[in-house]
């Protein structure tokens, strides 16, 4: 769940209440001002702050102002001037729709890529690299979404399985030299969140791909990496964003494994592929060259 839907579901006193509209109406307004200003505009105690920021699950009020915005200038960054849930209208012109479904997938790649952290890229490349097996958790539809994936690991000899039978027995079957990616926009689906407390008993670790915000599978993962988060559940027209977001950061896992040993993994996937791709093409831009064979 976002924080700014956090604050507005929870439930305040009525000079906390005063406080939280005060940040919904300042906004970015807020950085600079100390505790002390804003408490003598909004007429509150300067220890209102403090339980607001402990209600809503953080140390104090710094924290809670420092994740605020965070979330404040996500939410204003990058898309603009379309709607990821409607991205063209009914009357637009074929080439308008191509032209705006462009656009959609190139802002959501900048979006995902503003969300990565250095660090959790890292770890997560580590993680990937020492694991003996990989296995994949999630509903169908984004399962489907990992089958190049797999393809792409299976290449360079890293094995990966996608849950789609019986996730639970796959759960139960992971060591702790099993790397699991758990993927789940909101965090809360219950076939995927139900998996996390084995896969924690089993001592596996967990990368996660969900939206911003806390949720339950944030609290089990390891490794989190943030999927755009500007689609509504389902009154949409299409999952565009979602997929084109999990798609690019699986892209990422996999080449940030590839780069690990970048001259084996090519020399590797090259040489197979020499001996079973038997696919002949007159476009010269296809065609292999000599010094690639």
């Amino acid at each position: 769940m976002l924080l700014t839907e956090k604050m507005k579901e929870e439930a305040f006193s009525p000079s906390e209440e005063i406080i939280i509209d005060y940040m919904f109406k300042e906004r970015e307004n807020i950085k600079n001002k100390t505790v002390k200003q804003i408490s003598k505009e909004t007429y509150t105690h300067p220890s209102t702050f403090i339980r607001i920021g402990k209600k809503l699950g953080f140390n104090g009020w710094i924290d809670l102002r420092e994740a605020f915005l965070e979330e404040i200038d996500y939410l204003n960054s990058h898309f603009h001037n379309i709607d990821a849930n409607y991205p063209f209208n009914e009357d637009d012109h074929l080439m308008t729709i191509a032209n705006k479904m462009a656009h959609l997938n190139q802002m959501t790649i900048n979006d995902t890529l503003s969300l990565i952290n250095n660090e959790e890229l890292h770890k997560a490349t580590k993680l990937l690299k020492n694991a003996t097996s990989i296995k994949i958790f999630a509903i169908q539809n984004n399962l489907i979404l990992c089958h190049d994936f797999k393809a792409k690991m299976n290449r360079i000899g890293r094995k990966v399985d996608l849950a789609m039978v019986d996730p639970d027995y796959e759960a139960a079957s992971c060591t702790f030299e099993t790397c699991a990616i758990v993927i789940s926009y909101t965090g809360e689906t219950a076939g995927t969140t139900s998996l996390l407390p084995m896969l924690k008993k089993r001592h596996s670790s967990i990368i996660a791909l969900t939206s911003i915000g806390d949720n339950t599978l944030t609290k089990y993962a390891d490794c989190i990496f943030r999927l755009t988060t500007r689609e509504r559940l389902y009154s949409k027209i299409g999952s565009f964003t979602l997929n084109d977001s999990i798609c690019f950061l699986l892209d990422i896992l996999y080449s940030c494994v590839f780069s690990v040993d970048y001259q084996k993994n090519l020399h590797y996937t090259i040489g197979v592929s020499k001996s079973f791709d038997p696919r002949k093409s007159s476009n010269k831009v296809m065609e292999e060259l000599d010094s690639d064979k």
